[in-house]
């Protein structure tokens, strides 16, 4: 257990290396870059953010239509670039009240299976 928190503690470290080498290649391009450059790549940035958010409306639309579509007809529907695949709904039980119907019927437990444990690793708050 103590090998795994330090190996925690590690990776922790690295990321917030990852971080600082961020900020310092942020602060070496903006100490080369003019006044007029940066009003210049402003104007830039903010006519890609006009024209990206037109497109990405777009694209939230359509998605929304052919969910509903293809989610109305039951099928997937392949195109030439791209696929909207269907899946039926997954079905899910009442684990801790079948776990106990198992114990008082143990012939059960040969319908049981059980995945393989996973692991995420996630910021401490």
């Amino acid at each position: 257990m103590m090998d795994i928190l330090t190996q925690l503690d590690r990776l922790a470290e690295l990321q917030a290396q990852q971080d600082v080498i961020r900020l310092q290649y942020q602060q070496m391009r903006d100490s080369i870059l003019t006044p007029e450059i940066r009003e210049q790549l402003a104007e830039i940035d903010a006519e890609e953010s006009t024209t990206s958010e037109a497109v990405n409306q777009g694209i939230e639309q359509l998605t929304t239509a052919i969910k509903g579509n293809v989610l109305a007809i039951g099928e997937t529907v392949k195109g030439d670039k791209l696929q909207a695949v269907f899946m039926k709904g997954r079905v899910s039980w009442n684990t801790k009240a079948l776990d106990g119907y198992l114990a008082a019927h143990p012939e059960l437990a040969q319908f049981r299976k059980e995945g393989d444990p996973s692991v995420s690793i996630r910021v401490v708050k």
